[in-house]
């Protein structure tokens, strides 16, 4: 997937995402009683030009609110897995978490990371933000923190640490 496909899925409107997806209802498995067990509310969304991009929710008793979580879910999937080099900078170094632009931001440090070596500091270097600072940035996403540090590990550095 190049970077122009990419950054545009993850860009993408709820509504546009699904118009490049498969979408699938089914009843949610677990607890829930009789509502779960009759209703068809889990969603699956399968990313139709490459289907190992999938992602499946059913926390909610609503078909909506857990086809929009599996699409956020989706977007997180591919903005982890896809590179795009040579990195381009996050549009918006500081975005939150949950701001819509976070699965660019997300994918876009990541991008940086890669073409660094997993380097924090020449990261940071190239980000224009204090070293400190960059690791605040990757620590306030537990699964992002994982990643970097299990990343780190094989590439024989030390893993980050927060102070």
């Amino acid at each position: 997937m190049e970077r122009i496909r990419r950054n545009t899925l993850l860009q993408a409107s709820d509504e546009e995402l699904s118009s490049c997806c498969r979408l699938e209802f089914c009843r949610g498995s677990g607890n829930g009683g009789q509502k779960r067990n009759k209703t068809s509310s889990a969603a699956r969304v399968v990313l139709l030009e490459d289907e190992s991009f999938a992602a499946e929710d059913c926390t909610e008793r609503s078909q909506h609110s857990n086809r929009s979580r599996a699409l956020d879910k989706l977007r997180r999937r591919i903005a982890f897995e896809v590179r795009c080099l040579p990195a381009e900078l996050p549009p918006r170094i500081e975005c939150s978490v949950t701001h819509e632009e976070y699965p660019l931001n997300l994918a876009c440090l990541l991008d940086v990371l890669e073409e660094n070596d997993y380097d924090h500091k020449a990261a940071a270097t190239a980000c224009q933000v204090t070293s400190s600072a960059f690791v605040k940035l990757l620590r306030r996403d537990e699964e992002l923190w994982t990643k970097v540090n299990a990343a780190r590990e094989l590439r024989g550095l030390y893993k980050l640490k927060i102070n």
